[in-house]
């Protein structure tokens, strides 16, 4: 895969020969210098960006190949994606939010409504269906993003920097949270973080240098 964005009547390459394959499962960080294309791999990855050349393909679906609205189909029901910024709707309630990506992709409400309530139960925010992020915690709106990331039960969760914006101890806490979702639910996770102890955690580490990937050992 390669990516290359005009710059100043010139071309700037951020990923060049970039080849990743994630088994079912894992869970893997991706690690690198800011500024060096981890955001824009996610992107890709998640079928929010083109790459300028190459293919994504997630469970056997070239992404790219798809039609522009089949592909923001399949993307919310197979991609989970988790920000630094929780990026909440804040004038909607912790359950709101997360029923939003199950309404989104036309799940019944009646069926859709017992889903986002276990989710939040997952993410220990049983008791705060009814708050609004305004209410809660940074680290607890953080939660209430992952339970929205994984209550389509995507076959790939997406997360750029989820701890970056937390305490050391909140980080902790979402990061454990993310992994043992990872084991109940199988999910298959790429993890963008600069936090290295928490990486070296991670069933591999991938470093994004020079636009290439170096696959870290030992």
């Amino acid at each position: 895969m390669r990516k290359s964005f005009p710059s100043l009547g010139q071309e700037l390459t951020v990923l060049r020969d970039v080849h990743l394959t994630l088994g079912k499962g894992e869970m893997v960080a991706l690690l690198g210098v800011s500024g060096t294309g981890k955001s824009t791999l996610i992107q890709i990855l998640g079928a929010l960006d083109r790459p300028s050349s190459g293919t994504v393909t997630v469970d056997g679906v070239d992404l790219f190949s798809l039609s522009q609205k089949k592909c923001a189909a399949f993307r919310n029901q197979h991609i989970g994606f988790i920000y630094q910024s929780h990026r909440l709707l804040p004038e909607f309630s912790a359950l709101e939010n997360v029923l939003l990506p199950l309404l989104i992709g036309r799940v019944p409400r009646r069926e859709a409504l017992p889903r986002a309530q276990q989710a939040l139960h997952e993410v220990e925010l049983g008791h705060r269906l009814t708050h609004r992020p305004g209410q809660l915690s940074g680290g607890e709106q953080q939660r209430v993003a992952i339970a929205r990331a994984v209550v389509t039960n995507p076959d790939l969760l997406l997360a750029d920097e989820p701890t970056g914006n937390l305490d050391r101890k909140t980080a902790q806490g979402v990061f454990h949270l993310l992994k043992n979702l990872n084991r109940t639910r199988g999910l298959t996770c790429l993890m963008v973080t600069h936090n290295h102890e928490l990486a070296a955690d991670l069933d591999r580490r991938i470093h994004l240098v020079d636009g290439q990937l170096v696959e870290e050992h030992g």
